[in-house]
């Protein structure tokens, strides 16, 4: 079965940190750029952040930046989003999606993108 499969969600108090796992079953994520996606409660999902194939490359949202960090590492087949300095407007359902088409930059963090591959999500809450 060819899935992306994220994990590393859970409750956090404001300031502290969640690394996010997106592990591929069925394929090789190498030839795949990703990117990180979130939706908050009444809100359209958001891009948050992609990093290319080769990891040369990444992007932010502006929301973000200086505080996630995304990483790869094709020999484990899984890509990484550590948050750092979370606050209440980070707590959404968090996805990550894979696709090998249009190239990459910064659009394939654009609404409605289409991706060929998405994960279940897994949910990030900040609270005290």
């Amino acid at each position: 079965q060819l899935q992306l499969v994220e994990s590393g969600g859970g409750l956090v108090q404001p300031g502290g940190s969640l690394r996010l796992s997106c592990a591929a079953s069925g394929f090789s994520l190498d030839s795949y750029y990703i990117g990180w996606f979130r939706q908050a409660p009444g809100k359209e999902r958001e891009g948050v952040s992609c990093i290319s194939s080769s990891g040369d490359n990444t992007y932010y949202q502006d929301s973000v930046k200086g505080r996630f960090t995304i990483s790869r590492d094709n020999a484990k087949n899984t890509v990484y989003l550590q948050m750092n300095s979370l606050n209440s407007e980070d707590t959404a359902v968090y996805y990550c999606a894979a696709d090998q088409s249009g190239g990459f930059g910064p659009w394939v963090l654009k609404r409605g993108r289409p991706y060929e591959y998405w994960g279940q999500g897994t949910q990030v809450t900040v609270a005290s």
